[in-house]
């Protein structure tokens, strides 16, 4: 029993840590970063400010972040006539040649972009992909999650920030 309530107190004071170290980023700007896409081509997070963007970091060996990629395609479908820009950053090791043969097998219609270690600390830094945040017209910061959502659930939050 004694055992069973140490092991319990590490775990909390662990998962205490944790929430402590990566402070929420929501309500503020979004940072300013460019990235590379996969032609090499720069994209600038600054230059869709007034649209409503979806920044997902995941990787190609992810499943929860494989299984979140339908409901991107299909919001990006959607909704991108209404000013909806979806951004996947990956952050495979295998560089861009490997994430462009991901994204051409599975017809992702969305900017896929690579991203690094610079990127996550400018997202208040997180332990665990996919991690996903929501910038709004004015570029704030409107929601964040970590961990796969149900499509539904989070078009559900999308169609407010429209």
């Amino acid at each position: 029993m004694k055992n069973l309530l140490r092991s319990l107190f590490v775990a909390a004071s662990f998962a205490l840590l944790g929430a402590v170290a990566s402070a929420s980023v929501v309500g503020q700007a979004a940072p300013a970063l460019t990235f590379k896409d996969l032609a090499g081509k720069d994209v600038s997070l600054a230059a869709l400010k007034g649209k409503v963007v979806v920044v997902d970091f995941w990787a190609t060996w992810c499943g929860p972040c494989r299984m979140e990629i339908p409901g991107y395609i299909e919001m990006q479908k959607k909704y991108g006539k209404d000013g909806v820009v979806i951004v996947g950053v990956s952050l495979d090791q295998k560089g861009p040649k490997h994430v462009q043969k991901f994204v051409e097998q599975n017809a992702l219609n969305y900017t896929v972009v690579m991203g690094d270690n610079t990127a996550v600390e400018a997202f208040g830094g997180f332990n665990s992909i996919p991690t996903t945040f929501l910038i709004g017209r004015d570029g704030k910061i409107l929601h964040e999650k970590s961990g796969a959502m149900d499509h539904e659930q989070y078009e559900a939050i999308l169609k407010k920030a429209l």
